[in-house]
């Protein structure tokens, strides 16, 4: 029953790496044209401790765009008060450390300025401030384009459409998470608290193939993050079959409470973090590839190249695993699983066999969303940690066990975690998400697509 299973995973794994390829090709087609000039270019990433605020000050009316150095920059928090200050260099860019711990910015809200009267008296700046939120402990870029065609002001419309568009890419990336932990809960009824660290396992794998030594070129391009990706996604199904076959399974045929195993999941994240923290230290990383990538400006929104890959690839990947479990004879027989397993056992379906093959699902597709997570924002040990509680918020929401629940799920919360920052400040966005959840579990407790005996 299951022996075409392998193909396919085969074929999903092309799949992946196809498109992180075609995002290579896009990234270096996009850092040769949109600077122009390596002068325009965003500085590098830092590699320390703190979060800095790294960015570039470019004319776009010449060809190719000139650098505007002597320009003061300052940052100032959502209180008004000035916490940094710069002056662009002669390549136009500059950098800004926020001071402290990386870890007391998280959740808060920037005002990046630059000083009209230091900017050459015939520049017109499109924009001369950028509000930025820290969402995770990785530098933040910002560019301030001067010239015809540039992003429009930071009015309210302008913000709003490019706060879903990054939205919309963190969503894709929490329904890839939460996917896995609706499967692995509609099977086994497990309410897994270590999720979140399969998050972390596919970051960590990535990284880890990232960095070793040399480089993997095909016709010239550089493909060691491409290889990470896909690293990350099958490493991380293999860690999921371990997980399964090592702890979960023997707890099951011990008859183990699902009380108990959630109590062991609890420990075993907090033995994982423990260890992650041990072999990757306690600061933030990021991949040698896409760490500081000229964006595209459209109209208003600001988009990169990896954000726009990462977005289709997910999309591609939740898609393809949502026809899986529709149409072949394994995502059938998980499904029975789910709904009735001792009537799925005397039909003839192997439980057992179905169960670990959704922990392998389940975990690779966590482990590509800590992969994909680390390329767009760069990651550290408790990436996963604080994902977990909005990956929760989007399985319920949806409806508990459901396919297409935790795929909704996740891209209201997704979407409303990055909205709600219009209205109020950004340290009570998750406040917020968790809000909506829970005024939709009184009105509808199984979630918006889960049936009501579901419940109980």
């Amino acid at each position: 029953m299951h022996a075409a299973l392998p193909k396919r995973l085969a074929a999903l794994a092309l799949m992946v790496a196809a498109l992180v390829m075609v995002g290579g090709t896009a990234y270096a087609a996009t850092s040769a044209s949109a600077g122009g000039s390596a002068q325009c270019e965003l500085p590098e990433a830092t590699d320390d401790d703190t979060i800095s605020i790294i960015g570039r000050i470019c004319d776009r009316r010449e060809t190719p765009q000139v650098p505007v150095a002597d320009v003061t920059v300052t940052v100032e928090d959502d209180s008004g008060n000035p916490i940094g200050e710069a002056t662009s260099g002669s390549n136009g860019t500059f950098t800004i450390d926020l001071p402290g711990a990386a870890i007391e910015h998280l959740g808060k809200s920037y005002t990046v300025a630059i000083d009209e009267s230091t900017l050459p008296e015939d520049t017109e700046p499109d924009v001369l401030s950028r509000t930025i939120t820290i969402n995770i402990d990785n530098d933040q870029s910002v560019t301030f384009p001067i010239g015809a065609a540039g992003p429009g002001g930071t009015g309210f419309a302008a913000e709003a459409l490019q706060l879903t568009v990054g939205g919309i890419v963190f969503s894709v990336l929490l329904a890839m998470a939460a996917l896995g932990l609706s499967m692995i809960f509609g099977t086994t009824g497990l309410t897994n608290f270590s999720h979140g660290e399969l998050i972390t396992f596919g970051a960590l794998v990535a990284y880890a193939v990232d960095k070793l030594p040399g480089s993997i070129d095909i016709g010239g391009t550089d493909i060691t993050v491409v290889l990470a990706v896909i690293a990350a996604f099958i490493v991380s199904g293999a860690f999921g079959w371990l997980n399964d076959k090592a702890l979960w399974a023997p707890l099951r045929r011990r008859g183990t409470g699902l009380i108990a195993m959630m109590i062991v999941s609890i420990g075993l994240s907090i033995f994982l973090r423990s260890i992650f923290q041990y072999f990757a230290g306690a600061q933030s990383h990021q991949y040698s590839q896409y760490s500081a990538v000229t964006p595209w400006e459209i109209g208003p929104v600001l988009l990169t190249p990896k954000e726009l890959v990462v977005a289709l690839l997910g999309l591609a990947v939740l898609f393809t695993t949502t026809a899986l479990l529709q149409y072949t004879r394994v995502g059938k027989a998980t499904r029975a699983v789910a709904d009735n397993p001792a009537l799925s056992s005397a039909t003839g379906i192997n439980v057992e066999r179905v169960i670990n093959i959704v922990w392998i699902g389940g975990a690779a597709l966590a482990g590509l969303a800590g992969a994909l997570l680390g390329l767009t924002q760069g990651f550290d040990y408790q990436i996963g940690f604080k994902l977990l509680l909005l990956v929760f918020a989007a399985v319920v929401l949806g409806g508990l066990g459901t396919i297409w629940g935790a795929i909704v799920g996740a891209f209201i919360i997704g979407l409303f975690t990055e909205l709600v920052t219009l209205f109020v400040p950004a340290e009570f966005k998750f406040v917020g998400a968790l809000v909506v959840l829970i005024v939709v579990l009184l009105i509808r407790p199984q979630g918006l697509l889960g049936k009501p005996q579901r419940i109980g």
